[in-house]
C-alpha cells in the first residue's frame, strides 16, 4: 500500500509533466495545494474530473468545448467566409482574445515535421481542405507560428488551396520570426490580422 509520501510523488511527477512546469515548479505547487487542500485542491480535483468528462474538440474545427459543435461554429454571425487556421486551441484563444477576428477558425492540431514523422494526414489538413469544399468558403487566413515547420505547413495548405477560388493570406507585421501567437499582445495580434498578406 502507497503511503503519503509516494501519492505525493506520485502528484509532484504528474504535474512536472504539465508544459511550463519542471520538477521543482511542480513541488511548490504539489506543496501549495497540500496546504491549501479545502480552498484548491478538493475544487480543482472536481474542474479536473468535469473537464475530463465533459470537454471534447469540436467536430468542425477542433477547438474545446461541451457540445459537438463548438459556439463560434454554431454562431451565424461567424459565417463570414473566412476560416482562420492556427496550430492549436491556444493560438484560437489567442486570436479571440485579440477580439478582431469575426469569422471561422480551423486547428490543425500541430505543424508538419519531418523530424518528427508529421504528415498532413497527421494533422487535420484534409479536413480543412473538405470545409473549404464544403462551405463556401472565401479566404483561408494562415495565423501559424514564424517557425521552420510554421511556414513548411503554411506553403503545404497554399498549394492544396491552390485552384479552389479561395484566397489564402497570413499574418503580417508584427508576429516576429520565432514568435508564438499565444505569448503575443492583442494589439501585436490586430495589427498582423489587418495586415495580412497573399502567400
Amino acid at each position: 500500500m502507497a503511503n503519503a509520501g509516494d501519492e505525493v510523488q506520485a502528484l509532484i511527477d504528474l504535474m512536472a509533466r504539465l508544459p511550463g512546469l519542471g520538477p521543482r515548479s511542480a513541488r511548490r505547487a504539489v506543496l501549495h495545494l497540500v496546504k491549501k487542500r479545502g480552498q484548491l485542491m478538493r475544487p480543482l480535483a472536481q474542474a479536473l474530473s468535469d473537464v475530463a468528462d465533459r470537454v471534447k474538440p469540436c467536430i468542425n474545427c477542433g477547438n474545446i468545448g461541451t457540445s459537438e459543435i463548438c459556439d463560434i461554429c454554431a454562431s451565424e454571425k461567424r459565417a463570414t467566409g473566412e476560416i482562420c487556421v492556427v496550430e492549436d486551441v491556444a493560438d484560437l484563444w489567442a486570436m479571440e482574445r485579440a477580439g478582431v477576428f469575426r469569422g471561422r477558425y480551423h486547428v490543425l492540431g500541430g505543424t508538419l515535421s519531418a523530424l518528427d514523422s508529421v504528415g498532413p494526414d497527421d494533422l487535420r489538413i484534409p479536413h480543412l481542405v473538405e470545409r473549404v469544399a464544403r462551405d463556401g468558403v472565401s479566404e483561408v487566413i494562415l495565423a501559424l507560428n514564424t517557425t521552420v515547420d510554421g511556414q513548411t505547413t503554411a506553403h503545404y495548405i497554399a498549394d492544396e488551396m491552390e485552384g479552389r477560388g479561395v484566397s489564402v493570406t497570413s499574418l503580417a507585421q508584427g508576429v516576429p520570426i520565432g514568435g508564438e501567437l499565444d505569448y503575443l499582445d492583442d494589439g501585436t495580434i490586430g495589427a498582423a490580422l489587418r495586415a495580412r498578406k497573399a502567400l
